[in-house]
């Protein structure tokens, strides 16, 4: 039997996302090979899979293969980016960081690089990204490209810590961008989709090492939502998770710490998602039994406190599958729609085990970011992959767009060209700029044809 501590970590460790295990980087197949994402719900089989080796090797591809590219990262989008019948492009072999800035704290590091690779190798360089994602094993590239986020109310996605970017575009050559050279392409590199060509360096800002102390607390839904402002605003990160038919929150508050390091053993995330998904099993039929059975267990379970280097805390391990849905929302409504979807889900869904992550983004000036211009709530929704998820988020969607969210790029949702141009002031301006650097879409897929219009 699961202990009250191991519950509650791995409880934390199979929330919210997994894993994508790197396999290798291939150089070159002209075999068909069926590809797909980490949950499944994305696949295809390209004519060829291709992984450069340095740039001159990727600069050859770009310029002799014939028909469209699509760029692969570590498969962790759940939105149909990657998919295509032509070559499918792993950057994986571009990897590492290629130079840094001691005064500036800065570094430059290839696209390929993961994210598990990224903290190790700038501690080298007494360096630190200034913030993570909860999940290190995405391309540093992709994560870019799709405005992949942390939490911390003061803190922005990776891609507003980009201070340069180099794209190896559609004939072959190199393009640097940044505030000051190129500044439009800039403004649309760092939330590419990919569309815009092959990120292959990104120069970003960072800071000096730091430690942070985790504390993983309980606390009543209401309670949660009347104090999770407040609560942002006095942490340097805090998201929380809330999870149905329990009445309760999982709150993860992380400062910074000069602290010794002290860590509590590893769990596999396996058995406490298993263990909310026997309850659903069991006590689906009666969501007042559930929600009393879990939600008095949950308030018996301690903070759990656990102090390490800022790029081992942020990241957590995850062995359950899923598929998610997760929309940005302006951080004066996020938890109004928080708490509607509360309801929906347990009035309509008593098969839903998986929590409801919210987390705290500031806005920035990226064209295509979610979070531009505006400080954010995101909230993210989750089915275990098995189940079909189609009902549940056609639900949930209209909710999360009548309080004007605009859907991570890399989550699932239904949004068309017309949708995004009412999000996004600059999508007309982001289709001029992808036009003129890929004129004749090499870099497009059904999915983005279908959403730019071509």
């Amino acid at each position: 039997m699961m202990n009250r501590r191991n519950l509650l970590k791995t409880l934390i460790g199979a929330t919210v996302a997994s894993a994508f295990p790197v396999t290798g980087a291939f150089a070159s197949t002209s075999a068909a090979m069926p590809w797909r994402n980490w949950s499944g719900n994305q696949h295809c089989v390209p004519s060829e899979r291709l992984a450069p080796a340095n740039l001159d090797e990727l600069r050859r591809i770009l310029r002799t293969q014939k028909g469209p590219i699509r760029c692969v990262g570590a498969g962790h989008s759940f939105s149909p980016l990657v998919p295509t019948d032509h070559t499918l492009l792993s950057i994986r072999r571009l990897a590492g960081i290629d130079a840094v800035d001691s005064q500036r704290k800065q570094a430059t590091i290839w696209g390929g690089s993961i994210l598990s690779e990224v903290g190790p190798a700038l501690a080298e360089n007494n360096q630190a990204l200034v913030n993570m994602p909860d999940i290190d094993q995405q391309t540093l590239a992709g994560a870019i490209a799709t405005s992949t986020h942390g939490t911390g109310e003061s803190l922005g996605s990776l891609s507003s810590y980009v201070t340069e970017l180099e794209l190896m575009t559609a004939n072959g050559d190199l393009l640097r961008c940044n505030a000051s050279k190129d500044s439009e392409v800039f403004n649309a590199a760092r939330n590419s989709l990919g569309a815009l060509g092959v990120i292959t360096r990104i120069t970003m800002q960072n800071r000096e090492p730091f430690k942070l102390r985790r504390e993983a607390k309980w606390l009543p839904f209401e309670e949660a939502m009347e104090k999770a402002r407040s609560i942002a605003s006095r942490n340097r990160n805090f998201e929380f998770y809330y999870f149905p038919f329990t009445g309760m929150t999982l709150g993860d508050y992380l400062n910074e710490t000069h602290e010794p390091i002290s860590r509590g053993e590893e769990i596999d995330g396996n058995s406490g998602i298993m263990d909310l998904k026997a309850a659903r099993d069991y006590l689906s039929w009666s969501g007042t039994l559930r929600e009393m059975i879990l939600g008095a267990y949950m308030k018996t379970i301690d903070p759990e406190v656990n102090v390490d280097h800022s790029y081992s805390i942020y990241a957590t391990e995850r062995n359950v599958r899923f598929n998610e849905m997760e929309y940005h929302l302006p951080a004066d409504t996020g938890l109004e729609a928080l708490r509607e979807i509360r309801e929906l889900i347990e009035s309509r869904f008593p098969e839903v085990f998986f929590p409801i992550e919210c987390r705290f983004v500031k806005a920035d000036d990226i064209w295509l970011s979610p979070f531009y211009q505006r400080d954010t709530i995101s909230l993210a929704v989750h089915r275990y992959f098995e189940e079909d998820y189609r009902p549940l988020y056609e639900a949930v969607e209209p909710v999360l767009k009548a309080y004007g969210g605009r859907p991570h790029w890399g989550k699932i949702n239904t949004l068309n060209g017309t949708d995004f141009a009412e999000r996004y002031e600059h999508w007309a301006d982001f289709k001029a700029i992808r036009a003129q650097l890929d004129p004749e879409g090499r870099f497009l897929n059904t999915y983005l044809k279908d959403i730019f219009a071509l």
